[in-house]
This record gives structure tokens, C-alpha cells and sequence, in this order.
């Protein structure tokens, strides 16, 4: 026996030296989930064979051969697919390369569509490494996605959360390996090696190799664009992938995305459209990074929902932090999931927009948690949890939510209350109000839309629109705070003119009622507040503006036919002097404007020709 020591102990070292050597440097995680099929990934440091085990209990008992893609240096991706799987059903698995053995991991199959099954999902984007902050996207996996689901539901975390959804910008720069490796993969390794993940790229990607290597996205996008947009079912959910990148912004896309559209159109199985890109169309935290192109997907979004009767939802980044907002006219939501890890884009940091469309927005860090109910009577709840920001810490606040019904029904009809038809008001400035809001299934009252307009059978050209939602968080305030809803002022009609107004009410998942009766009234034939004196004018006349001086106004001169005669930019309060100059006798109209608003329209008559 002695003979054969020396041999045996160099084949145990040459094993550990072999073993020492390679090293499973990405654990595995789970891609493209179907109910009978998934595939599992991981990287290795070498490129020796890969397997899969896999089984329904912790034995295991089946194995799996792996491809492999050469990633950077030595080091290989590894790919396998897992088929004739059981649908809802719970499996465990581990990886290997060579002798190399991953610990032990689990997953669940997604339900069968015809099976209606509830889902939940996250959405996050822009983990992308904060020097800074360089372990806040490990903070929000472990500390805010995964401490969150395990202490508020029961059971395993896959079996809580289906399916995770990231809008591009997982690394800062996607051609460098070691950030895929370490600022993506590691960070968020508990999470994606027991729940699928599905990304689209942002422009930190950069479009690279990586991106691409990494997953294994659905391949039904338009011929020679595969795994740049791509759709994929879960439950009554159509989750859509866009690459909304300058490159990508083509026709091809749309058209694609419009096809698929008009299909989900009638398939009957899917209730509501996820779509996820990385850009904003509007962008309160950081206008700059606002881009067309997603202007072009939302109006298809809204005419699909629209014409469909299901809601849609567009999720992005780009934007460090959180937003969400509602079309007017279509039960279609926007809702910007960042930051899971990138620099905060903090208030007052950039010159900012306050954009009516949105609701919410708030400098901070966190992600979106979605509850998807099916069956027969389908629904989501997307819920906004938040880690605070670099100097104050929450533990999974919830910030925002908002829950929207594919049955919902809609508010009652309002009514007029004031003015009432016949009735006289102040050019100058009077009050509308509308009767109490009522909606027969308990939703709150989310937003109302008051028009007035000079003929009761056509509002397609008001003189007054305005379209108020119930809050406005914007700058950490609430300008829509105690705003009930129910009246609007409405300033500087014309005077001595018939008008009809109407008003309609939406509920706070999304649902308008119908427009309420139109109700004629007329203005009275004087002025009350804005005045220039002298008037009529001499050769130079004074109009007081009740603005701070800091203010720019635009002021036209309007003839009483409607003509335009002079206009004046960059006019500052508090004092405008009006010349008489060349105006002939009659009766004239000062319009002042800021921006686009209407602040005052002032009558004023020259007796004398100029």
C-alpha cells in the first residue's frame, strides 16, 4: 500500500488545486418563466462543463447540461433550460461547473393563463452603483424588497412574489464586467436566484454584449431587434419590454407595439398591459431627461386602454426618483420606479416642473410593489415603498398607492349647483360648484374636470377647461390639500356673453362619470376689479398689476371684434402705462398673460381717435 501513498496524495492536491482555482462568481438566477419551463444562468471564473440539478424536493434527481458564452478573461455565462415542468409547482436546484457546486436554491412555476391565479410583482430600475451609497441596491433587495414580503405575507418569498420587473440602468456603465458582477448581480442575489427577473436596457447599458449574454429575454420582438422589446404573459397580465434608447426609437418598434396592442385588444384571457422602458415622456425631478419617443408609447398605451376597456401601466427610470401619474382621458397610469441605487435627483437640484398630469413625486429611494388580482373580478394595487433618501432613513414606508379595476364602476352623474341657468355672474370672477360626488362601489373622489364654453351643444373649443386631481405632491407639499373637488373659481370672461358650463368626476381608480347637464348663465355687462385709470384713456393711462415684480406678463391689445392690435413681452408689475397712440374710438380689451395662463382681461375705451 505504501507504494501508492505518494500517487494518491498528488491526485488530491492536484483536486483541491483544481477545485481552489475556479470559483461560481454570479449565482444563479432565474430567467424567463413559463408554467412547464425556466432558465437558469449563472457565471463561473473558468469555462469547465456546467450542470443544472434540479427536482421537487431537496434530493433533487434530474440534471440539466448547461451552454456556455465566454464572458471577460476566463470566466464563461452559463446557460440551461429546465423543461416539463408542472405548472404552480415548487422545485429545487443547484448549479455546478466542473466540481464546483452552487448551494441549494428553489422556484415556483408560474400558473397556467386560463388559471386566473393572483401575482405579485416589483418594479425598480436604476440600481445603477452610487459611489456615495455603493451597497444601497443590497439595502433595497435585502432590507426593503425581501423584509417587506416575509414580514407581511406568510410562506417562502417565491411565493409571494412572481416575477420582478427593472426598467433599464443596472449598471453605470454596461461594458464594464466587474459592476455586472458585483454592483448588479451580488447586490441583488438573494432576490434573483429564487424569483425571475425581466429587464430592459437604459442608457447606462450602452447597448453592450453584456446585456444581452446576461439574459434570457423573450424572443418575439420584430426580426433583428430580438430581446430589445419582447412581450411575455404571466396570469391576466401582458408585460411588454421596450428599448426606448436613441438607437431604438424607430417605426419598427411602435408598429410592433401597436400590433401587439390590437391583439391583446381581443384576447380574452389578458386584462391589463404592464409596459416597461427606460425613458420618461415627462419628468418632474429632472426634465432633461424627457423624451418623445415615450410620449408616442403612452398615446398607443391610452388609445389601447381606451378602446379596450383595460387599464395599462407604463413603468420607467432614468429619473432618480419616484413619480406617478394618470392620463386625463385614459385609464392609463405612468409610474417612474427609481432610484433602487442611483444618486438621488433631490428637489431644487435641477430646474423642475410641476406637470399636471402627475400626482406624486418624491426625491428618495425605494421601489413599487404590485398586487395583480385575476378572475372575476380583476384588479391592481401599486404600492410605493420607501428606503428615504442619503440623510434620513425609512423602513418600507409607504408613500403612494392607487388601485385600479378593470370593472370599476364609475362615479354618478354629477350636477350643476351654481350658476344655475338663467343666472348673472361677474365677469370679473364668480364660483361653480357641483353637487356632492357619489360612486356606487366606495371609491374617493380623484379628480374633476370643469369646462365652460359659449355654445351648450359643442365644447370642443371652451373658453374655460380645467382638469383638478385630488392631490398634487410636488416639492414634499401637497397643493390640493383640503381642496374638496366640488368648485373652481373661474376669472375674466368677457362681459355681457351667454355661457354654458358643464363638469364631470372621476373616482380614484381612473373611472369618469359622465358629463353632467350643461347649464347656460351670462355676465354681467361692467368690470368690478382690474381697471386702468383714467379711462376712457388719455394720451397715457396706468394699469396696476397685483403681482410681485419678479413676475414676466405678456400683454395684448385686443379690438371688441377680437382683432389683436399690439402686443408687449416681458412686461414686469407693478405698473403697466398704456399709450393711446394711433387707437381710433371705441372699445378696447387688455388680455395680461403669464405663460400660457390668462391672468386678467381688462375692458378699457378710447373716446377720441389717436
Amino acid at each position: 500500500m505504501s507504494n501508492y501513498r505518494p500517487t494518491i496524495i498528488l491526485v488530491f492536491i492536484f483536486s483541491f488545486l483544481n477545485s481552489s482555482a475556479q470559483s461560481i462568481i454570479v449565482k444563479p438566477y432565474l430567467q424567463n418563466a413559463t408554467s412547464n419551463s425556466i432558465t437558469i444562468m449563472w457565471e463561473s471564473s473558468n469555462c469547465n462543463p456546467g450542470i443544472i440539478e434540479w427536482g421537487t424536493s431537496n434530493s433533487l434527481g434530474s440534471i440539466v447540461a448547461a451552454s456556455l458564452l465566454n464572458s471577460q478573461g476566463s470566466a464563461c455565462i452559463f446557460t440551461g433550460n429546465v423543461i416539463g415542468l408542472q405548472p404552480e409547482t415548487k422545485y429545487f436546484y443547484r448549479v455546478a461547473t466542473g466540481n464546483v457546486f452552487s448551494p441549494l436554491y428553489s422556484f415556483i412555476t408560474p400558473s397556467l393563463r386560463e388559471s386566473e391565479s393572483s401575482i405579485s410583482l416589483v418594479a425598480m430600475s436604476d440600481m445603477q452603483k452610487d459611489n456615495g451609497n455603493p451597497d444601497k441596491f443590497h439595502q433595497i433587495s435585502n432590507d426593503g424588497i425581501i423584509s417587506h414580503i416575509t414580514t407581511t405575507f406568510s410562506g417562502d418569498l417565491n411565493q409571494n412574489l412572481q416575477l420582478i420587473l427593472i426598467p433599464g440602468d443596472l449598471v453605470d456603465d454596461g461594458n464594464n464586467h466587474d459592476e455586472w458582477v458585483n454592483d448588479f448581480f451580488n447586490q441583488g442575489e438573494n432576490l434573483f436566484s429564487y424569483v425571475p427577473f425581466y429587464p430592459v436596457p437604459g442608457n447606462h447599458e450602452n447597448n453592450a454584449h453584456f446585456f444581452f449574454d446576461y439574459f434570457d429575454l423573450p424572443k418575439n420582438g420584430s426580426n433583428g431587434f430580438m430581446e430589445h422589446w419582447w412581450y411575455k404573459d404571466v396570469s391576466n397580465v401582458r408585460i411588454i419590454g421596450l428599448d426606448s434608447n436613441h438607437d431604438y426609437q424607430l417605426p419598427q418598434q411602435l408598429d410592433w407595439l401597436d400590433s401587439i396592442l390590437n391583439a391583446t385588444s381581443s384576447d380574452t384571457l389578458i386584462d391589463f398591459v404592464f409596459a416597461q422602458l427606460h425613458h420618461p415622456h415627462h419628468s418632474e425631478l429632472w426634465p432633461p431627461g424627457n423624451t418623445d419617443f415615450t410620449g408616442e408609447v403612452i398615446s398607443l398605451l391610452e388609445f389601447f386602454s381606451s378602446s379596450s376597456g383595460k387599464p395599462s401601466i407604463h413603468f420607467f427610470g432614468h429619473t432618480h426618483g419616484y413619480s406617478r401619474g394618470q392620463s386625463r382621458d385614459h385609464s392609463h397610469l405612468m409610474v417612474n420606479v427609481a432610484t433602487a441605487g442611483g444618486n438621488i435627483d433631490y428637489w431644487d437640484e435641477y430646474s423642475q416642473i410641476d406637470y399636471q398630469e402627475y400626482t406624486v413625486s418624491d426625491d428618495d429611494y425605494g421601489y413599487v410593489f404590485v398586487e395583480v388580482d385575476a378572475g372575476e373580478d380583476p384588479k391592481f394595487t401599486i404600492k410605493r415603498f420607501s428606503l428615504g433618501d442619503e440623510y434620513v432613513y425609512e423602513s418600507n414606508k409607504l408613500k403612494d398607492s392607487i388601485t385600479v379595476k378593470l370593472n370599476n364602476q364609475i362615479p354618478e352623474e354629477p350636477y350643476g349647483v351654481y350658476p344655475l341657468s338663467g343666472e348673472i355672474v361677474s365677469p370679473d370672477g364668480f364660483t361653480i360648484l357641483g353637487s356632492p360626488f357619489i360612486d356606487p362601489d366606495g371609491d374617493g373622489h380623484g379628480a374633476t374636470q370643469w369646462q365652460v364654453s359659449t355654445s351648450c351643444i359643442d365644447f370642443s373649443s371652451t373658453v374655460f377647461d380645467r382638469w383638478i386631481q385630488h392631490e398634487n405632491w410636488y416639492k414634499g407639499l401637497d397643493s390640493q390639500q383640503d381642496d374638496n373637488l366640488l368648485d373652481i373659481d373661474v376669472l375674466n370672461l368677457l362681459p355681457d356673453i351667454n355661457y354654458c358650463w358643464r363638469v364631470r368626476y372621476r373616482d380614484k381608480g381612473l373611472g369618469w362619470s359622465n358629463w353632467s347637464n350643461p347649464i347656460s348663465f351670462t355676465t354681467d355687462s361692467v368690470f368690478m376689479n382690474w381697471k386702468v385709470y383714467p379711462n376712457p384713456i388719455a394720451n397715457v393711462s396706468t394699469l396696476n398689476i397685483p403681482y410681485s415684480e419678479d413676475l414676466l406678463l405678456k400683454i395684448n391689445i385686443f379690438s371688441s371684434t377680437g382683432k389683436l392690435i399690439s402686443s408687449f413681452e416681458n412686461i414686469s408689475p407693478p405698473v403697466f402705462k398704456l399709450y393711446k397712440n394711433d387707437l381710433k374710438r371705441g372699445v378696447y380689451y387688455l388680455q395680461i398673460l403669464h405663460d400660457k395662463d390668462r391672468l386678467g382681461l381688462i375692458k378699457f375705451l378710447v373716446a377720441e381717435d389717436g
